[in-house]
């Protein structure tokens, strides 16, 4: 079929049959030898993100897109494989937290995660941080892993959903990057790659995600359940809060840091609890629960116990990363420069702008503005006081961890405008704002 013909087909709102999504998607895998240029990929993407695609359609992209790599085959394995995904914030770093808490309860989590671009943290730049972590597992490494603590925290490798890689970076640079279709199919493609038969979503809706509204966030929680469940996925949504950043710490090795903090019983409320509804709900898409209750019940235990943190223990040294950081923080990547940005008045935190907050992170070397940019593990920013917390005059609202001076310049502006001062504290907000299922 004529390249020409599909695009036109969805340029005049027509709906796209398998065969000619499997055409496009084959291109996207291969270019070379196929009648599409890029510049027809280019084409139909756009075509895409101005008129939509129905379900089906959906459904179809998104098993085209994993059928254009190797799916990983681990049917020999328990039944009981549970993924989360995250479409992505600040401070974000429950599958630190969760992964642990869920294989302590019996679920086999393989676990691929993505890296950070913009002002959102990724998993795997949190996992490097980690002195000698190895994110590129083989697959026969990966089945050791999850037969022996029930986790393995992994990338994307390179024949895993290859299609997605090439539209990705279209839709980037072509402006179609905010189509719910193509971030559906985007997302689902890698997680039907991994072999398993339960995804839990967190859809993060507020100024730190990447979709600012509730309607934004229900329209893609939505689709991805629906698709998912097309496909074969048991499939659990929730939208969640992302004004604020989640615990205190942003930047890689602080998070690395909060979460062990967490896996100890130490750490901050909205992230202790956020990451136990979500490994609970995964221990009930496992089976290992029959009830929410009995499910969350089982995840606090393995948290009061200690369990969770040996299996990240177990966890890191499985992967070549050093245990020793479980005990002894100094072993991770610090700065040896600490600024604080003060309020000058007293009364009460009312708001702080997650997304700046991120920016700010990344501007210092904790995130990437282009996919080659090179992280500083180091750095980033502790919150000191989070909404709701009363404050003084020359308190700390940011503890800024920085190594270049002038990117520090640049980020004091930006984190001074960060924060707001009220008389009264603002009514608390729920973290959880909706579920989808």
């Amino acid at each position: 079929m004529r390249p020409a013909d599909v695009i036109q087909t969805k340029r005049d709102r027509g709906e796209l049959s398998r065969s000619q999504l499997e055409a496009f998607v084959s291109a996207a895998a291969k270019l070379e030898g196929s009648s599409w240029e890029k510049y027809h990929l280019s084409a139909l993407l756009m075509a895409i993100y101005l008129n939509g695609m129905t379900p089906a359609e959906t459904a179809y992209l998104t098993q085209a897109m994993a059928d254009s790599g190797k799916r990983l085959d681990l049917s020999d394995m328990p039944p009981c494989r549970v993924d989360k995904h995250s479409t992505g914030g600040v401070g974000d770093k429950t599958s630190l937290v969760l992964g642990p808490l869920a294989a302590a309860c019996g679920v086999h989590v393989p676990m691929m995660s993505g890296r950070g671009l913009g002002h959102s943290g990724g998993t795997l730049d949190k996992l490097e941080s980690i002195p000698g972590f190895n994110v590129n597992l083989t697959e026969d490494q990966l089945r050791d892993a999850l037969m022996d603590s029930g986790l393995a925290m992994i990338g994307q490798t390179a024949d895993i959903a290859p299609a997605d890689k090439t539209l990705y970076a279209l839709r980037d640079v072509t402006a179609t990057v905010e189509s719910i279709p193509l971030i559906t199919a985007s997302i689902l493609s890698k997680k039907l790659s991994e072999g398993i038969v339960g995804l839990v979503m967190d859809v993060k809706c507020g100024r730190g995600a990447f979709m600012k509204t509730r309607e934004q966030s229900r329209a893609l929680a939505d689709s991805l359940v629906k698709v998912g469940t097309a496909n074969g996925l048991k499939m659990s949504a929730f939208i969640t809060a992302m004004d604020a950043p989640l615990g205190r710490y942003v930047g890689n090795s602080l998070e690395v840091i909060e979460a062990i903090e967490t896996l100890k019983g130490n750490g901050p409320r909205d992230l202790t609890e956020l990451s136990v509804k979500l490994a609970a709900r995964m221990v009930k898409l496992a089976d290992i629960a029959d009830t929410d209750a009995e499910a969350e019940e089982s995840v606090r235990s393995r948290l009061a116990s200690g369990r969770g943190l040996e299996v990240f223990r177990e966890t890191i040294a499985q992967q070549g990363g050093d245990p020793r950081v479980i005990d002894d923080y100094s072993r991770l990547p610090r700065t040896k420069t600490v600024v604080h940005v003060m309020t000058d008045r007293t009364g009460y935190i009312t708001s702080i702008d997650a997304e700046k907050v991120g920016i700010a992170s990344c501007v210092l070397g904790g995130g990437r503005t282009r996919a080659e940019d090179k992280i500083d593990p180091a750095v980033g920013i502790i919150v000191r006081a989070k909404p709701g917390e009363r404050v003084s005059p020359e308190q700390s609202v940011f503890e800024v961890h920085y190594r270049d001076g002038a990117k520090l310049v640049e980020v004091m502006p930006m984190l001074a405008s960060a924060f707001t001062v009220g008389d009264a504290a603002p009514a608390e907000e729920p973290l959880v704002l909706e579920e989808i299922a």
